[in-house]
């Protein structure tokens, strides 16, 4: 079942077709099926809108490879073009994942996404031929990078629409066939067993009530020798203990365990993983998450304590980023 519409085209490979086994494809099929339906409603107009409107726009250029993700050139826009291409880029402010250069746009988000990418490279095996999960992948940032390594496969797992409809604006450009983009949760990784040779867990496990439960799912989707790539956000401290918000943490609501990197380091042995390695641990700096033109929203700087930056608004430790890899 390939995702297509006649007035907004490419969508993504049917990459179920081939590879059916071992994957649980009626399992992927219903949750596809319900979530799309989603796409088009009318809490998504604006969104499907502002892709269907630049369907016309097309470059044979963009480049992966670097910092800044360009697709385009600003002259092969005629100006009525690139007020359009404009408007669509602004329907999805705020833009949080980036940088981005779109024939001659520069999207500086609020994340710095690479920043990320740049201290993981170095530790993780080359991606060439290997299939990939890219686990909350928001707006495609990352599987755009990774793009460039020519995996097998990318399947970004997002259930966000909005997300959805960001990434597709890209992805109907540039068409890269080993992306694909699926309305999925982390908590359906299991349906593909011993299937990816990488999982990327960026930003994800903080977020959940059982994070171990979600790693053991996670490992359970590797195929033997895989590697996993872990960005969680957690708390400075020796023990291993996680800090549980009484409501929010640096006011965002949606957040249950912060770990000390030892906690985290624990999460993942008692999943069941090998050869941990915690290699970037840092305090989440202003410079990295922070308001810009595209994202013109309060970010790190308005979350922490006015007369201790080393505290959130709420009293808690300010965050911790800690970046960890292993294996299956």
């Amino acid at each position: 079942m390939t995702m297509f519409n006649k007035n907004i085209g490419y969508i993504s490979p049917d990459y179920l077709s081939k590879y059916n086994t071992p994957i649980n494809t009626e399992a992927i099929l219903k949750i596809r099926q319900e979530r799309q339906t989603k796409l088009f409603e009318p809490s998504n107009q604006k969104y499907y809108e502002a892709v269907q409107t630049i369907t016309d726009i097309q470059t044979d250029f963009f480049d992966f490879s670097n910092a800044v993700i360009k697709v385009g050139n600003s002259d092969e826009l005629s100006p009525e073009q690139k007020q359009r291409f404009i408007h669509s880029l602004q329907t999805f402010c705020p833009w949080k994942k980036g940088p981005f250069e779109l024939f001659g746009v520069t999207i500086d988000a609020e994340w710095r996404s690479d920043w990320k990418w740049e201290r993981i490279l170095p530790h993780i095996s080359s991606l060439k031929n290997r299939k990939v999960a890219d686990i909350g992948c928001h707006n495609g940032y990352f599987m755009f990078r990774m793009a460039a390594q020519q995996p097998e496969l990318v399947i970004g797992f997002e259930p966000y629409t909005k997300h959805f409809w960001n990434f597709q604006l890209i992805q109907n450009i540039v068409k890269q066939k080993m992306l694909a983009f699926e309305l999925l949760g982390v908590e359906h990784i299991h349906y593909y067993p011993q299937f990816f040779d990488t999982i990327f867990c960026l930003g994800i496990l903080y977020h959940h009530t059982d994070p171990i439960g979600l790693l053991r799912k996670m490992r359970e989707a590797l195929a033997p020798k895989g590697e996993i790539i872990i960005d969680c956000q957690g708390i400075p401290g020796d023990l291993p203990v996680a800090l549980t918000p009484q409501k929010r943490y640096a006011q965002a609501r949606g957040i249950w365990f912060l770990p000390t990197q030892s906690c985290l380091e624990n999460w993942i042995a008692r999943a069941g993983f090998s050869d941990i390695n915690c290699f970037f641990a840092e305090p989440l700096s202003v410079e990295e998450q922070r308001r810009t033109t595209w994202a013109n929203i309060d970010s790190l700087s308005e979350f922490l304590h006015p007369d201790d930056p080393s505290l959130t608004v709420e009293g808690y430790p300010a965050p911790w980023r800690y970046y960890a890899i292993a294996r299956k």
